[in-house]
């Protein structure tokens, strides 16, 4: 279900999802010193060493042990801010609106309705209609914030299996009914990009300002990707 900003969004519709048969991650950032810091290229996380290997003859790279406790541990930190990947089709991506109170989840909705607990799905979840309201009530720990999930194949290694990248990101949340209609329209695997957009302004005090975002690009169907001789 995507995140809605009206009753009669187009995008409210049940989509498929996959399970969680992943081979990887993708990351914008990580932890340090339990503070989380932004990257300019993209993190890699596994828990397979051939797919660890692969990643970094790919897109750059040393896989490196790490101390986590989570299922992948084996970090590469890669030369690249963008990768070409494969989206199976609009129901590659998910994405709703969570809140939690340390490990608790305790607002869970699409922006119109209550997605759970069973007893509340279905019914209105309060949340402010227009997003900057809703970024607002978030930054203040009143609401929500975007969850989306998005889960691909890597277009130059298609057989190496499913990633799965997970973000919070607000700039992404604004377009994602954009990427979602453009992968309509491919109507099946299309090849895209996947990227850190370099984000860059001054603001009205004069205070440059700085960051990435996840930004996903759809450039064509992945048939027709194949059947030239390079993509």
């Amino acid at each position: 279900m995507a995140i809605r900003i009206f009753e009669t969004d187009p995008s409210a519709k049940p989509s498929a999802t996959f399970s969680d048969d992943t081979v990887g991650r993708f990351h914008g950032g990580k932890q340090v010193d339990n503070l989380p810091v932004a990257l300019s290229e993209w993190r890699v996380t596994t828990g397979d060493p051939d797919v660890a290997a692969a990643i970094a003859q790919l897109i750059g790279g040393t896989p490196v042990e790490t101390d986590s406790t989570s299922e992948n541990f084996i970090e590469i930190m890669t030369g690249t801010d963008r990768v070409k990947v494969v989206l199976s089709g609009p129901d590659a991506i998910t994405s709703d609106l969570k809140l939690w109170n340390g490990n608790v989840l305790i607002h869970h909705c699409d922006g119109i309705e209550f997605l759970s607990p069973e007893l509340d799905k279905g019914k209105p979840c309060g949340c402010p209609p227009l997003m900057d309201d809703r970024k607002a009530a978030a930054k203040a720990k009143r609401g929500p914030s975007p969850s989306i999930a998005v889960t691909f194949r890597l277009a130059e290694d298609y057989d190496l299996g499913f990633f799965k990248l997970q973000t919070a990101s607000w700039k992404l949340a604004e377009v994602l009914h954009e990427v979602e209609n453009s992968l309509n329209k491919v109507g099946g695997e299309a090849l895209s990009e996947l990227s850190l957009e370099l984000v860059e302004y001054t603001t009205k005090k004069g205070r440059d300002v700085s960051y990435r975002k996840p930004s996903i690009r759809v450039l064509k169907s992945w048939n027709d990707a194949v059947a030239e001789p390079k993509f």
